[in-house]
C-alpha cells in the first residue's frame, strides 16, 4: 500500500466558508471556553471567534483533500498534527475564502505523512489564518522521494526536562466528542460512534485531537496572555496518544522562553496525548 509523492503541489479546491455568531459561539460552549469576548454582543467591536475556531472554517476543504487519495489507503489515516499561524481575528458574520493545496509527502518510520497547507483571506484580502494540518498514513510506504512544495514551519520543541511552569487537570466529560461534533460539524465516526471505534481497533470512541487543542490554547489565552486571543499568534503541536471521554487530562505549560513556550496534555494513562509550543504577540 502506498502513497503518491507526485500529490505533492496538487491544489485542492477552495470554498467559501460564512461565518455566523450561532457558529463562533457554539464552537466555543463546545471546548468550554466562555470568554467574554465569544460572546459578547455582535456590536462589540472585541467580539470575536476562538482562534481555534479556524479548523471548524478549513474542515470542508480537508474533506475534499480526502479525495485525493484511495479508499484503502484513507482507512490508515489519523491526525498526526497542526499547525495554526494567526494573521488577523476570525470574526462572524464575515465570508473566509478558504484554499489548500498537498504542502508535503514524506516517509516515516510510521508510515507515510501528508502536510496540507491551506490559506483563509477575508473580503477585503486580507489573510486570516494559515493552516498546516498532517495526516499520517500508518503502515503506509511513499511512491517515489519525500517531497515538500517549501519549507515547513516550526515552532520549537520542548524536552522533558523543561521546566514545569503551571499544570492543570480538566476533566473530559463523556458527552464532550458529541457536543465537539455536533457544535463544529467536524464530524468523524471514530468520535461518536463506538461500533465504529472497535472496528478500527480501538477500545472506545476517542476525543478530537482538535477539541483537545482548543481547550489547551483556552488555558493559554487565559492565563498567559491576560484572556486576548489576539495575543496568540502561532500554536503548534503533534498528537500521539488518545483520550478517552470521561477520563481526565493533564496540561502542563513548560519551558518558558520570552514569547515561546511548550505544552504538554498527558492521559488518564500517563501517556502524551499533545506535545507542542505556542507564541503569543507582545
Amino acid at each position: 500500500m502506498q502513497l503518491d509523492t507526485a500529490l505533492v503541489g496538487t491544489p485542492i479546491p477552495s470554498t467559501s466558508f460564512e461565518i455566523t455568531s450561532r457558529q463562533t459561539t457554539n464552537f466555543a460552549a463546545s471546548v468550554a471556553d466562555m470568554n467574554p469576548r465569544y460572546f459578547d454582543d455582535t456590536r462589540s467591536a472585541n467580539f470575536q471567534a476562538p482562534p481555534l475556531f479556524a479548523v471548524a472554517v478549513t474542515w470542508p476543504v480537508i474533506e475534499k483533500a480526502r479525495e485525493l487519495v484511495s479508499p484503502e489507503v484513507m482507512v490508515k489515516m489519523v491526525h498526526a498534527g497542526e499547525h495554526l499561524i494567526f494573521h488577523g481575528p476570525i470574526r462572524p458574520d464575515t465570508r473566509l475564502d478558504v484554499s489548500g493545496r498537498v504542502a508535503a509527502v514524506q516517509p516515516t518510520s510510521a508510515g507515510a505523512l501528508m502536510t496540507v497547507k491551506l490559506e483563509a483571506w477575508d473580503q477585503k484580502g486580507d489573510l486570516i489564518f494559515t493552516e498546516y494540518t498532517g495526516a499520517m498514513f500508518r503502515g503506509v510506504e511513499c511512491l517515489g522521494e519525500g517531497q515538500s512544495v517549501d519549507e515547513l514551519p516550526r515552532l520549537p520543541g520542548f524536552d522533558e526536562s523543561a521546566d514545569l511552569l503551571w499544570e492543570t487537570e480538566i476533566p473530559i466529560e463523556r458527552r464532550a466528542t458529541y457536543l465537539y461534533d455536533g457544535c463544529t460539524d467536524i464530524v468523524f465516526q471514530i468520535h461518536t460512534s463506538p461500533a465504529f471505534a472497535h472496528f478500527v481497533g480501538l477500545d472506545d470512541i476517542i476525543l478530537q485531537g482538535t477539541a483537545m487543542l482548543a481547550m489547551t490554547a483556552r488555558e493559554i489565552v487565559d492565563r498567559q496572555a491576560g484572556s486576548d486571543p489576539n495575543r496568540l499568534a502561532e500554536i503548534a503541536c503533534r498528537f500521539s496518544s488518545t483520550i478517552t471521554p470521561g477520563t481526565s487530562v493533564k496540561l502542563q505549560l513548560i519551558g518558558e522562553q520570552r514569547d515561546l513556550a511548550g505544552f504538554r496534555v498527558q492521559n488518564d494513562q500517563g501517556q502524551a496525548a499533545l506535545t507542542g509550543s505556542y507564541r503569543l504577540k507582545a
